[in-house]
C-alpha cells in the first residue's frame, strides 16, 4: 500500500506551532535520549533535536538505539546526515513511524569525516541536492522536513549564493531553516575552531528574513542568555541555543515562562535532580551506568558554594562507588537553595 502524505507544512503554520520559538541544537555526543530527558524536566515547551544520524546508521545499524526515546522528550526532532535522496527518504519514514515531530537534515556539520561521505556543510556547495533530498522526503512523510546549515562555506560565501541555496530549497518545499550565522571552513579547521574562528554574521541571517519573507528562519549561533534570546525573536522566528544550553542547562528552567509566557513555577536545580533519580534508577535496573546519565547534568553545578564537589562526586567518584544512588542523593543536597 503506498505511503499517503499531506501537503507540507507552510511557513505560518509552522510558525504557529509555538515550541518553534526555542530549541536545543542537535550536538554529537551530547544530545542523546538520556541528555534530552533531563533537559525535559527544566523546560516542558523547547523543541529538542537528537544527536545527527546518518542514514547508513539507521538503515544498517541499530535503528532502535538511535531512534530511541520517552515520550516526555516532545516536541522532539530528528537529524539525518546523508545526500542521498533515496536513503534520507527512508529515514524520515522511519521517523515518522516511531512518532518523531520533525525530521531536520543537517547541512551545517564541517566535519572531514562527514565531508568525506557528502554529509553536512559540504552540502551547501550542492543545493540543487539538498533540494533533491529535501523533496524526496518531503514526498515520504506528513511531519514537517527542516534544514540546519551555515550562512556559507570557504569558496561559496556570498550572501548570492546564500541566497541561491535557500531559494532552490525552498523551492523543493522547505519552509523552515536553522541558520548557524558563521561559514565553515572545510579545510584547515576543527569542528570546534569552526564554532569560534569564522566570525558570526547574525546581519547575514537577518537579511535572509527580509528576502525571504514567506519562510520561517531559526537563528543558531553564540546565544547565550535568555536576554539575547528576546533580543533576536525581534527578528528571527525562533532562537536555538547549543553548547550554552549544554554547559549551562539551567538557563532552560526560565524558557517556558519568559520565551513562552507560561505560568507553571521554575524548577529548582534540586527539584530537577530529584525528578531525574527514577529514570535513573530504571536506567541501572537494565544494566546501564549511572554516568551515561549524569554525566548531562554536571553543568548544574556552577557559580555557588559546593558546585565544584558536586560536580566531582557525578564525573569522579561515580566510578569508585558500589552504591551511586546514594552520590546522586549527596550531590542533590549539594543542589538545594540554589
Amino acid at each position: 500500500m503506498p505511503h499517503t502524505t499531506s501537503a507540507p507544512p507552510s511557513a505560518s503554520e509552522l510558525r504557529r506551532q509555538p515550541s518553534r520559538r526555542f530549541s536545543v541544537a542537535p550536538m554529537m555526543d551530547w544530545t542523546d535520549r538520556h541528555c534530552r530527558f533531563f533537559l525535559r524536566l527544566l523546560s516542558k515547551q523547547a523543541l529538542l533535536y537528537t544527536e545527527m544520524v546518518t542514514t547508513g546508521a539507521l538503515l544498517h545499524g541499530d535503528r532502535q538505539r538511535f531512534l530511541r526515546y520517552s515520550e516526555c522528550e516532545h516536541p522532539l526532532a530528528l537529524q539525518l546526515g546523508g545526500s542521498n535522496p533515496a536513503d534520507l527518504a527512508a529515514c524520515a519514514r522511519l521517523a515518522e513511524d516511531v512518532g518523531y515531530d520533525e525530521v531536520n537534515l543537517n547541512v551545517g556539520c564541517p566535519s572531514d569525516r562527514v565531508q568525506n561521505n557528502m554529509i553536512g556543510a559540504c552540502l551547501m556547495g550542492h543545493p540543487q541536492l539538498v533540494a533533491d533530498c529535501v523533496k524526496a522526503m518531503q514526498d515520504a512523510v506528513s511531519i514537517p522536513v527542516t534544514v540546519k546549515h551555515r550562512i556559507g562555506i570557504n569558496g561559496r560565501d556570498s550572501y548570492a549564493e546564500l541566497c541561491d541555496f535557500v531559494g532552490t530549497v525552498a523551492a523543493a518545499g522547505c519552509r523552515s531553516f536553522t541558520v548557524h550565522a558563521r561559514i565553515a571552513i572545510l579545510e584547515g579547521l576543527s569542528p570546534k575552531e569552526n564554532r569560534e574562528v569564522p566570525p558570526l554574521r547574525y546581519e547575514v541571517a537577518a537579511q535572509l528574513t527580509q528576502d525571504f519573507p514567506d519562510l520561517e528562519f531559526i537563528l543558531n549561533g553564540g546565544i547565550k542568555t535568555l536576554d539575547e534570546c528576546r533580543m533576536h525573536l525581534q527578528t528571527f522566528d525562533g532562537v536555538m541555543l547549543g553548547r550554552e544550553a549544554y554547559h549551562n542547562p539551567y538557563v532552560l528552567a526560565q524558557v517556558d515562562q519568559q520565551l513562552f509566557a507560561s505560568d507553571t513555577p521554575v524548577v529548582g536545580r534540586a527539584e530537577a535532580l530529584r525528578q531525574l533519580r527514577p529514570y535513573i534508577e530504571q536506567h541501572l535496573a537494565e544494566g546501564g551506568v549511572m554516568h551515561h546519565i549524569t554525566r548531562h547534568v554536571l553543568g548544574l553545578g556552577q557559580g555557588f558554594p559546593g558546585a565544584r564537589r558536586f560536580r566531582q562526586l557525578l564525573s569522579v567518584d561515580v566510578h569508585k562507588v558500589d552504591d551511586p544512588l546514594q552520590l546522586l542523593d549527596q550531590a542533590t543536597q549539594l543542589l538545594e537553595g540554589h
